[in-house]
């Protein structure tokens, strides 16, 4: 969701991140549960788990955290099987919605989701009916007010280590990477020093979708329902928010 200005309040996604960590912390867990279960427990042979663990990071998740939930994933007892679902379809004005959700039903996840959708107005679509304006990118978030290197200096560290990418908003930096990219640019900065708003794989749109304030409330409400749900993992949009 780089460029539309998503960290437009910063201590108010701060301080809503806070209050929601708990939660956040579960479905993390799950995530790296998948990831392990996927392509083993050593995050140098298994590039889906090392950006997990990048995500992990950025959002503060203690390290002691991140390594028992590696371990427990890669234990005999844990036997539950993760599924990794994406659904898409529309909001508001016909705003682009991914969501990408992590089950062990996905009869239920799928009545959760199209629920949320038809509640706030919306309507799923079918595979492939959003993604198609969507980008797969690293988005790397540093917040302005903390970064220990001038935006000059930044720019031409990110550029150097990989990225493709560097846009400056009002309160943070963005470095954009190609997927395959991600974890080394994220190292190599936080080797710097430099730590991190955000860090993930997402999708990101090509052009976004202005709201008015009907719509605008709407679509936060669906966002937040859709993200109250334990099953989805990750809601993309083109909200130019």
């Amino acid at each position: 969701m780089s460029g539309h200005s998503k960290w437009h309040n910063i201590q108010a996604k701060k301080g809503k991140a806070d209050a929601a960590r708990g939660k956040i912390f579960t479905k993390l867990g799950r995530e790296l549960l998948v990831a392990v279960k996927q392509g083993g427990p050593d995050p140098a042979g298994n590039s889906k788990l090392k950006d997990v663990i990048a995500k992990c990071k950025a959002a503060n998740m203690p390290n002691d955290t991140i390594n028992s939930a590696i371990k427990r994933a890669s234990g005999e007892g844990s036997n539950t099987t993760y599924e990794e679902i994406t659904y898409e379809g529309y909001g508001p004005n016909g705003v682009a919605i991914i969501v990408e959700a992590s089950t062990d039903n996905r009869n239920r996840t799928a009545a959760e989701v199209r629920h949320v959708f038809d509640r706030a107005g919306g309507n799923l679509g079918t595979t492939g009916c959003v993604s198609y304006m969507f980008s797969q990118k690293g988005v790397i978030v540093i917040e302005k007010e903390g970064c220990s290197l001038s935006e000059e200096d930044l720019m031409m560290q990110a550029i150097e280590f990989g990225a493709e990418d560097f846009i400056s908003d009002d309160e943070v930096y963005e470095i954009i990477t190609a997927p395959s990219d991600f974890s080394s640019v994220s190292e190599k900065l936080e080797g710097l020093g430099i730590t991190f708003l955000e860090a993930d794989v997402q999708m990101v749109p090509s052009n976004t979708i202005a709201l008015d304030e009907n719509a605008q409330e709407k679509m936060n409400k669906l966002i937040d329902n859709l993200n109250d749900l334990d099953d989805v993992m990750n809601v993309y949009h083109n909200w130019e928010e």
